[in-house]
């Protein structure tokens, strides 16, 4: 598995910096810290570049399986509805089913319990789109409120509150918010969940074997937030995050329907 091995070797970047890294109060400052000195940083947002690189990367490899599988698709026996891999009438409400679900056992799994999620949007609405890129951005998501809800009222008397999916129809996109009330994010900490390997939870790859494709669990690879957006940006689409310190997050999940988007391959 590919994530899960890339995962790894940037972990191994970082553990490989900070053991470069000085004693507090030898470290230079300023670019000399950034790129000339002896002091190596273990916070990737000093190295664009790599993040660069891995965008550029995991872009391409869903370009790649995303032709491939069209590909072997279309050669397979045709399938009502479906063009290749594309559901010309995929209903995002049925997709947010599955992904809620499959998001609240890893929680059960985890937890003992999962918080409530409600879904809003209309029964009737299709679009088309790819059901296998929504199911992993829509769980990701929905993965990510879940552990921040559970998290905050673990050791609470309170019912959590309740996540909400709504999706709503535009004239150029499908826009679907997930919205918590987990505690939401720092403001200084915003620009880091784009980063990889970025993580609160304590990250499954150090027990992992050399050869494993990984474990599915609730939090710690670091990875999902990124690969989202960039399945999203793969058709045109976008993700946002926008957060409230001490209360909760919204999640807000653009979808091109218009199809009239180019590939953003590097």
């Amino acid at each position: 598995n590919v994530v899960p091995m890339i995962a790894r070797a940037v972990l191994e970047l970082k553990e490989q910096l900070a053991a470069q890294r000085p004693n507090a109060g030898e470290a230079p400052k300023g670019a000399q810290a950034r790129r000339g000195g002896t002091f190596a940083t273990t916070d990737l947002n000093e190295f664009p570049e790599v993040h660069q690189f891995l965008d550029g990367f995991y872009m391409s490899r869903i370009g790649m399986r995303m032709l491939i599988g069209q590909h072997v698709a279309l050669h397979d026996p045709p399938k009502e509805s479906y063009i290749g891999l594309i559901c010309t009438s995929l209903s995002p409400m049925e997709v947010a089913r599955d992904a809620i679900a499959d998001a609240r056992s890893i929680c059960m799994r985890e937890y003992g319990d999962a918080p409530e999620v409600e879904l809003f949007g209309q029964e009737d609405f299709t679009f088309a789109y790819v059901p296998g890129h929504l199911h992993q951005m829509l769980f990701e998501l929905v993965k990510n409120s879940l552990r921040a809800v559970s998290d905050r009222y673990l050791d609470s008397n309170e019912t959590p509150p309740p996540i909400r999916v709504v999706i709503a129809e535009g004239a150029e996109d499908v826009t679907i918010k997930v919205s918590d009330e987990g505690g939401g994010i720092r403001r200084s900490g915003l620009e880091k969940i784009w980063t990889y390997l970025y993580s609160t939870a304590r990250s499954p790859l150090k027990d992992m074997d050399a050869d494993s494709a990984g474990p599915v669990v609730l939090a710690g690879y670091g990875y999902g937030l990124p690969l989202s957006r960039l399945y999203a940006r793969y058709f045109g689409g976008d993700l946002q995050v926008l957060s409230m310190e001490n209360y909760g997050t919204d999640a807000y999940l653009h979808l091109n329907r218009l199809g009239v988007a180019s590939e953003p391959l590097p």
